[in-house]
């Protein structure tokens, strides 16, 4: 049980402008990179396939196929290094858990895109 000490000091460190997104949405997170004295921002662009936690230990895992190899990361949103997740396109999904992806390969990981709700009859 946390007290309120611990979660005054916890909401100091909460990002304030985090962009919504969800399970399935394909994004681009810009995390920066420290090489030796050099700094720089590398983009993972992929699907969203968890979302866990709660608070500053709140965390997503993303996972995109390079080279025919599925690569998977797990950001925690909180994180300093995380300069800024954009989401790019909406997915459609009925899971709160998207590892069934890992066994899929071609055009079958491909998620069915989710129209936003408030687009206007022409």
């Amino acid at each position: 049980m946390k007290t309120e000490i611990l979660n005054a000091v916890e909401s100091k460190c909460l990002r304030k402008n985090m962009p919504h997104f969800e399970i399935g949405d394909i994004v681009d997170v810009h995390c920066k990179i420290k090489e030796g004295d050099k700094e720089r921002i590398q983009i993972f662009t992929g699907t969203v396939i968890a979302r866990r936690g709660k608070g500053i230990s709140e965390t997503f895992t993303v996972r995109r196929v390079v080279d025919e190899e599925g690569v998977e990361r797990v950001f925690p949103i909180h994180s300093p290094n995380i300069v800024d997740v954009k989401p790019v396109r909406s997915g459609k999904t009925r899971r709160a858990k998207l590892y069934f992806l890992r066994e899929r390969t071609g055009k079958s990981i491909k998620l069915a895109h989710r129209h936003s709700e408030h687009t206007v009859a022409s």
